[in-house]
């Protein structure tokens, strides 16, 4: 009976997290939403860039911020250099002229850089993006008109996935529209637990400094509003396009983000208690994600506890999965499997990155979890 509990318990937990809550979700959200006061607006805005080696990405990127539908007289362009040694600077000087503040830094850190470039912005509104993605034309526009209601601190723009060549880079893309997807129904609630870091605006009055070697400084930086009482959105209209990357690459990235979640929770301690208004949708949707492989583990253990005929069944069909998921990248893209394969390969990937993520709790830094993205503009 022990077992039979457990299992049961493994089971209905990994159910909830990925299928149960996202339903309770929206209906909560289309009960209980709490509409966003929009106007066009126009704010003294400074757009806060930190890179490391980015000439790949740095042409297109300042391109797309000159084309955006913003006057260019309220708009600072500040590009924190965090030690670059490349050809970084020199393309910003080429495509941007005095258009584009330079400012170079030692090589300290994501964090490092963009708590200096705060230091010198001079914008009512700080826009925090990242070098790889371009901004759509309206994008700033739009994440302007959310910040007439009072009680938003913090609007993210949607991050739209390149359409991917293989099947892997589909299915990265398909995780990201549902991550999104919880976002905005989050948002429609209240508030999600952060920000889309490669674009998000923020009322210059509530940015702290960041920690150096944080991971997650798009968590860390807005969660400071959220806990003065103010809302983080994400506004779908708004648009960023990002290059679609492989499971690989996903995976590296995965583990950052997770084990960046740990040191989230020993920053804001609040996030797990009655501080947190929003603490069961934490729970449910942040904090539940790092138990699911223990879930996982518990229901393979516990497989072998239960009584014929179900203890072959568990073990034979677990075993089944595990193994349509390791013949994935066998299968060719085109296959009539590689629907359910790739799927099943994605999830145990994640069960596995988040595992790996929570050696940070032994190794107390996540300096070696990050890894350039592997990744190249599609012109």
């Amino acid at each position: 009976m022990v077992w039979i509990v457990l299992f049961t318990l493994g089971i209905a937990f990994v159910l909830y997290i990925l299928f149960g809550y996202p339903v309770l979700l929206y209906i909560l959200a289309s009960r209980n939403g709490k509409p966003v006061r929009r106007e066009p607006s126009i704010k003294r805005l400074s757009l806060l860039i930190a890179v490391h080696n980015g000439e790949r990405f740095a042409e297109d990127k300042l391109r797309s911020i000159f084309e955006l539908n913003y006057p260019a007289s309220e708009m600072e362009v500040i590009l924190a250099c965090d030690g670059c040694t490349d050809a970084t600077e020199e393309i910003a000087r080429r495509v941007g002229g005095n258009r584009v503040r330079i400012l170079p830094l030692p090589h300290g850190g994501k964090a490092v850089a963009l708590t200096e470039a705060m230091k010198v912005a001079s914008g009512e509104i700080f826009v925090f993006t990242d070098i790889r993605q371009k901004l759509d034309p309206d994008c700033l526009r739009y994440l302007m008109e959310s910040f007439a209601d009072p009680e938003v601190g913090v609007v993210s723009a949607k991050l739209v996935i390149l359409d991917g060549t293989s099947r892997g880079e589909q299915d990265v893309g398909m995780y990201w529209r549902y991550e999104f997807w919880l976002r905005t129904q989050l948002s429609r609630l209240d508030s999600f637990f952060g920000a889309t870091g490669a674009c998000y605006a923020m009322r210059r009055e509530l940015t702290v400094p960041i920690p150096a070697g944080i991971l997650l400084d798009d968590m860390y930086e807005p969660l400071a509003a959220f806990f003065r009482g103010y809302r983080l959105i994400a506004d779908d209209r708004a648009r960023i396009y990002d290059y679609p990357t492989n499971p690989e690459a996903e995976f590296h990235r995965k583990v950052r983000t997770l084990a960046g979640n740990y040191e989230i929770i020993a920053a804001y301690p609040g996030l797990l208690g009655p501080r947190n208004r929003l603490w069961f949708h934490y729970i449910s949707y942040k904090f539940g994600r790092l138990l699911l492989p223990v879930a996982v583990l518990l229901i393979a253990v516990a497989s072998f506890g239960l009584p014929a005929p179900w203890r072959e069944a568990a073990v034979g069909g677990q075993s089944l999965m595990y193994a349509l998921a390791l013949a994935d990248p066998l299968l060719p893209d085109g296959s009539l499997f590689k629907r359910v394969t790739s799927i099943l390969r994605t999830f145990f990937v994640l069960m596995i990155a988040t595992i790996v993520a929570s050696r940070i709790l032994f190794q107390g830094s996540g300096k070696d979890l990050w890894k350039p993205t592997t990744t190249q503009p599609k012109r």
